[in-house]
């Protein structure tokens, strides 16, 4: 008798990370079941998806009730805004995903037996005052900012994870995720990689906010993909720190953009955002430890195979 593949559930399946998730469990012989409320998500990211017999695609806000029939072994639940430009646009939706979504997704959870992997965020750490940050960091977070509806929405996710975990006994486990970058990420996210490189393929001034002298790791996301498989298949509940600690000034990381997008753009300021943290390195110790994990791909590769996905998003501009 054959051996019942695994089934997984991916909420924001059909984002960044998510469509990423989808390619990996399906890679590994898994089912995957892909929710998204499109918000954020596009379903360009799974249109390869669409036909494969162990792939279902369903439109739903997680914040609702999330009703599957039949088995589910994991669950990982990665809807959320999480650029500043949509959690400041759409704040109350990321307020109930972080909370609704994760009480319904540690529901479906507990209900179907399955593991259960959260994705939170470096922002818990908000603007540290330990450098790098370890798990065992608490966080400095302004909980009435406008970066707090993302930052506390995730802290709020961590909570109840560790209350279904101990009260409930799920097998439930937490990531802290880093800066992760790559193909399918949208061009007008916000975040720095996009921003950036969409500005220098336009031939546009690339925009850094303050001095450019605040830090930031960049994770390729094939990095990051792996690092999550190893984690929800692990006895371990975390949290633990998903990320490339190699660290890097926002004004070197613009450089380098200019350099390897080979445009005459330059470098313009402007004020730093409220509370936009001034240092970002995860200490990945823990990860290196329990998961014998740690990134493997290097910036410059990374950025140029971001790049030049980015130029066939512009067919006209591409080399």
């Amino acid at each position: 008798m054959a051996k019942r593949k695994k089934i997984v559930v991916i909420t924001g399946g059909a984002g960044f990370l998510g469509s990423h998730l989808s390619d990996r469990f399906l890679k590994d012989g898994c089912k995957v079941h892909c929710i998204d409320n499109l918000i954020t998500g596009n379903m360009n990211n799974i249109k390869h998806l669409r036909k494969n017999k162990d792939f279902t695609f369903k439109k739903h806000d997680v914040s609702k009730e999330i009703k599957i029939t039949g088995p589910v072994d994991y669950v990982l639940h990665f809807a959320s805004p999480a650029s500043p430009v949509d959690y400041l646009n759409y704040p109350i939706q990321t307020m109930k995903v972080g909370s609704l979504g994760t009480l319904n997704t540690l529901g479906l959870a507990k209900l179907k037996k399955a593991r259960y992997l959260i994705a939170s965020t470096s922002e818990v750490y908000g603007d540290p005052q330990v450098h790098p940050q370890k798990e065992d960091y608490w966080g400095h977070v302004n909980p009435i900012g406008p970066r707090g509806v993302y930052d506390e929405a995730k802290r709020f996710a961590e909570a109840m994870t560790m209350a279904y975990r101990r009260y409930h006994k799920v097998d439930a486990k937490i990531i802290r995720i880093f800066n992760t970058y790559g193909p399918r990420m949208r061009i007008k996210d916000g975040r720095v990689v996009p921003n950036f490189i969409d500005q220098a393929l336009n031939g546009k001034n690339l925009t850094v906010y303050g001095n450019g002298k605040q830090t930031r790791s960049f994770c390729y996301y094939s990095d990051l993909v792996d690092g999550i498989a190893r984690m929800i298949r692990s006895r371990y509940s975390g949290p633990v720190n998903l990320g490339n600690p190699d660290e890097f000034t926002i004004l070197q990381f613009a450089k380098l953009v200019l350099k390897m997008a080979d445009t005459k753009s330059k470098i313009v300021y402007k004020s730093l955002p409220v509370d936009d943290p001034k240092t970002r390195q995860p200490n990945i110790a823990l990860a290196k430890k329990l998961l014998r994990w740690q990134p493997k791909v290097k910036l410059e590769q990374g950025l140029a195979d971001t790049i030049e996905w980015f130029q066939d998003q512009y067919p006209a501009k591409k080399k």
